[in-house]
């Protein structure tokens, strides 16, 4: 793990419960809500969210630092073996920045959809994790 972006920490079983029931709620918003800027930031929330999530088993905290959302994404990528949360976790940082800083363009239906999928998708396999 990158140490400039990570620390050892030793987190409680409740508290890691506690990271992937915020990670499930808001997984639920994503789903729910058919607005495609609502949809795509609780998406975009709960991959982070995720991560941090799973980290944590690992028995790492993430520093707050520039860059810390591309360290989490590179961090889901290796400790699951799956190149696609690399490409499309990037790709959803990168329009929530284009989003946040610039012309504010929102997500299609269709990107919508394959980010949920991915996110459905990590949020099994953490919870396949969790103490």
């Amino acid at each position: 793990m990158d140490k400039d972006a990570f620390t050892k920490f030793k987190f409680s079983k409740e508290q890691i419960h506690s990271y992937f029931d915020s990670c499930s709620k808001k997984l639920q918003i994503a789903e729910q809500f058919q607005q495609s800027e609502i949809r795509f930031k609780f998406a975009y929330d709960t991959l982070i969210k995720l991560g941090i999530t799973l980290l944590a088993t690992e028995g790492f905290k993430v520093k707050s630092m520039p860059g810390h959302h591309i360290k989490i994404i590179e961090a889901l990528t290796t400790l699951l073996k799956d190149e696609d949360i690399d490409i499309l976790g990037n790709r959803m940082r990168k329009q929530r920045n284009l989003d946040l800083y610039d012309e504010g363009l929102a997500p299609t239906e269709k990107e919508n959809a394959i980010y949920l999928k991915l996110v459905k998708s990590i949020h099994k396999k953490v919870q396949q994790r969790l103490p």
